[in-house]
C-alpha cells in the first residue's frame, strides 16, 4: 500500500467555498486549532431537534466578497470549541466544500464572530490531518497555483 503524498501549504491561502457562493477568501492555516472556523454574523437556529436549521450571513459588510445573501442550512452539530484565550463556547458546525489546490474536500466549520480577526476563515488540524504539511515560511501556495497556469 502507498501512501498518498502530503501537499505542501503555507501559514496563509486563499481558497473557494463554492457552496456558499464564495471565492478566493483569505485563510489562516492554524495547527493549534482542532477545528476550522468562517466568520459569520445574525445567527438563529430553528426548527426542532431532528430537523435544526441555521440562518446567519457570512462576513462582514466592509468585505470585499460580502453580499446580504442569508444562508440556511441543516446544523450538522454543536460542540464547545475553546477559542484562543482558553474560553470554551457552545459552536454550531455546518458541513460544506472547501476547494484548495484544486480539490474538494468535505469540511466541517464552526459558525463564529471572527471580526476581530485579520482571516474571516481559519483551517484547523482536522481539516489538515493526512492532507497537508505546513510551511510557516510560505503564503498563497494554492491561491497561486491556481492563477499560474500555463497559457
Amino acid at each position: 500500500m502507498t501512501k498518498k503524498r502530503k501537499i505542501i501549504i503555507g501559514r496563509s491561502d486563499k481558497a473557494d467555498f463554492p457552496e456558499l457562493y464564495l471565492f478566493d477568501i483569505d485563510v489562516k492555516i492554524d495547527t493549534g486549532a482542532y477545528s476550522s472556523a468562517i466568520h459569520c454574523h445574525n445567527i438563529k437556529i430553528i426548527g426542532d431537534a431532528g430537523q435544526r436549521k441555521v440562518h446567519f450571513n457570512l462576513l462582514d459588510p466592509s468585505h470585499s466578497e460580502y453580499n446580504e445573501k442569508e444562508y440556511i442550512l441543516p446544523v450538522h452539530k454543536t460542540k464547545r470549541v475553546k477559542n484562543s484565550s482558553g474560553e470554551s463556547s457552545e459552536r454550531i458546525f455546518i458541513k460544506t466544500k472547501i476547494m484548495i489546490y484544486g480539490r474538494s474536500i468535505p469540511v466541517e466549520l464552526s459558525l463564529t464572530d471572527r471580526s476581530e480577526m485579520k482571516f474571516p476563515v481559519l483551517l484547523g488540524r482536522k481539516l489538515l490531518k493526512k492532507r497537508f504539511v505546513v510551511d510557516v515560511s510560505k503564503k498563497n501556495l494554492s491561491f497561486n497555483q491556481k492563477y499560474d497556469q500555463p497559457t
